[in-house]
């Protein structure tokens, strides 16, 4: 009888013993499914309601106001986009070319050429004038990530928050024939005309998601891999806006 209860006793002991390991090494509930400092780790899906406006037909070259036009009125702020591309910076140096070099204005003083129609020369507009613009209607709001890593896009999205970027139409990295240099009043630039700028609205596991004022799809998606590689091409440029 005595072994018996000593073995029972024993036992009991064992499995208080395992139970104990697995309650310390078990991963907890509480860990995040999310890391801000990797771009590998987001198993979390977030797609936001932000409207999508097109850029057409009013503004052929205008992809880079009208993503500004859904950011900020997502953000509340109800401006529209033909007030954006008339308030928009611009950088008046006319086109020309001498001995195959084209001396133009550089998109990062603010907007090169004609919005408004194909018929004449131009290209667009790159943050710093696009950031000023936004600081307009969302003073102290706006925040220029612009050269962080694409874990930031995904914090802020993760907050609530769109973010404005600078990315190329075909959503991903382009060969380098599709670049060409520019002579501009601040310095050589090189540049593509394949330049586009969407808003991004969510991502999951493979995907990320936008309004592209080119399309009529709402929440558009592109391989997450192709498109990072595409807006790290164009200079790492992203905007968007504190909740």
């Amino acid at each position: 009888m005595i072994p018996e209860i000593v073995n029972q006793f024993k036992l009991r002991n064992l499995i208080l013993l395992v139970c104990t390991v697995l309650i310390v090494f078990l991963p907890s509930n509480d860990t995040a499914a999310y890391s801000t400092t990797s771009t590998t780790n987001t198993t979390k899906k977030v797609i936001l309601d932000a409207p999508l406006i097109s850029q057409y037909p009013e503004l052929p070259r205008g992809c880079e106001v009208t993503s500004l036009a859904m950011l900020l009125q997502h953000a509340g702020v109800m401006v529209d986009k033909l007030t954006l591309a008339k308030a928009v910076k611009k950088d008046p140096t006319p086109y020309k070319k001498h001995n195959g070099i084209v001396h133009f204005g550089n998109p990062y003083n603010g907007f090169v050429g004609d919005m408004y129609t194909k018929r004449n020369k131009g290209l667009g507009v790159y943050h710093g004038p696009i950031a000023d613009l936004a600081d307009q209607f969302l003073a102290a709001r706006i925040i220029d990530l612009t050269g962080e890593d694409f874990s930031q896009v995904y914090k802020y999205l993760l907050n609530g928050s769109p973010v404005w970027v600078i990315t190329n139409a075909t959503y991903n990295k382009l060969p380098d024939s599709s670049f060409e240099t520019w002579n501009t009043p601040t310095g050589i630039i090189n540049i593509t005309y394949h330049e586009h700028s969407v808003l991004i609205t969510g991502f999951d596991e493979q995907y990320i998601y936008f309004n592209d004022p080119l399309s009529k799809v709402k929440n558009k998606k592109a391989p997450k891999a192709e498109f990072i590689a595409s807006w790290e091409q164009m200079g790492k440029q992203a905007i968007t806006y504190l909740p």
